[in-house]
């Protein structure tokens, strides 16, 4: 489903409070399955990288920037998912040339081009099998809410654009749990955004000054290829694809026609068909996310250029600290 307009507006927004009673049920659902636990502590570290909003904050740009980050400094960290949209159980190590996004997911699948990628229902499982296999450090992608395993650093990201939304949660907006709730459970947030985003985030929500706060950006990777005057049919399946327009258009291409899909959206032959015949007729290049550019089927993705971006922390010194301090030997 796409995000309801509302969840951005006040929290007084008649539907905001209208709902606001079965987003009390929500949270204290979410509450007492934490307190339950079983919170297994592993033998190595695990860094939990979630969020309190539900989606569309950066969660997969920063654990491939954090797993890029630890191997820069010789520490071989494996990524745990639970493999959102994916069909298969696990544990199984993802195998990007094997595997699609429909047994997977598309994250785990896109995460496994720049470390060791684990798909499990059962997190604990998931990350003993990578622990087996040489991990020194667990990363958790997308663990914040689930009780299942012991996490020596909660990484809390957020989309600084947005924030918390209206601050509700769900169906009221688009928290997973109350903000309050989530900043006592975290040890660091990661903001990503502009500087005027960034400066609005603390405005708006000055209780994330509770934590330590990393700064960080998506900048596109150039890789040769000259957006400047490109005329390009873009489409998206993501969180926020008005963030990848956006992008886009900032590095100067022409956007003829922009399509938003749900999150994690399969594409079927009938809608990508009809995306390669708008594109013809407009004389433009289909371009889409890496994310979903993994989604495609392998037929298909000869027609269509990924955009890619990385996550680029401001202070990298901030970073080792807190892994130091969460017990990963940095090398």
């Amino acid at each position: 489903m796409r995000a309801p307009r509302f969840w951005r507006k006040s929290r007084w927004h008649p539907l905001a409070l209208g709902l606001a009673p079965l987003g009390w049920i929500y949270a204290a659902a979410t509450a007492r399955r934490l307190r339950r636990g079983p919170w297994k502590k592993l033998s190595v570290p695990v860094i939990c990288v979630g969020n309190i909003n539900a989606g569309g904050t950066g969660k997969t740009p920063t654990v491939i920037a954090l797993a890029s980050f630890l191997a820069a400094r010789g520490v071989v960290a494996h990524v745990v998912s639970r493999g959102y949209g994916g069909t298969e159980e696990g544990p199984l190590r993802v195998d990007e040339m094997a595997h699609n996004a429909g047994e997977v997911g598309d994250e785990p699948l896109l995460m496994a081009a720049f470390a060791p990628t684990w798909v499990a229902k059962d997190r604990a499982m998931g990350a003993k099998a990578a622990i087996a296999a040489g991990a020194e450090v667990i990363l958790l992608d997308d663990g914040f809410q689930n009780p299942a395993l012991h996490k020596d650093l909660s990484i809390i990201v957020v989309d600084a654009t947005v924030g918390f939304g209206n601050g509700r949660v769900l169906p009221a907006g688009p928290l997973r749990e109350p903000v309050a709730a989530g900043l006592e459970r975290g040890d660091a947030i990661v903001s990503i955004g502009s500087d005027k985003a960034q400066a609005a985030l603390g405005e708006n929500w000055p209780e994330i000054s509770a934590l330590p706060r990393l700064q960080a950006a998506l900048k596109p990777l150039k890789m040769g290829m000259d957006w400047q005057g490109a005329r390009v049919l873009a489409f998206a399946g993501i969180g926020r694809p008005e963030k990848f327009f956006r992008s886009l258009a900032h590095e100067g291409a022409e956007i003829v026609a922009s399509h938003s899909f749900a999150d994690h959206a399969p594409y079927s032959t009938a809608v990508l068909q009809r995306l390669l015949k708008e594109a013809t007729q407009k004389g433009a290049q289909l371009v889409t996310t890496e994310k979903d550019a993994a989604r495609l089927p392998a037929s298909f993705r000869p027609q269509v250029l990924a955009f890619p971006v990385r996550l680029n922390f401001e202070d990298e010194a901030s970073l080792e600290k807190l892994l130091t301090s969460a017990g990963v030997a940095l090398k």
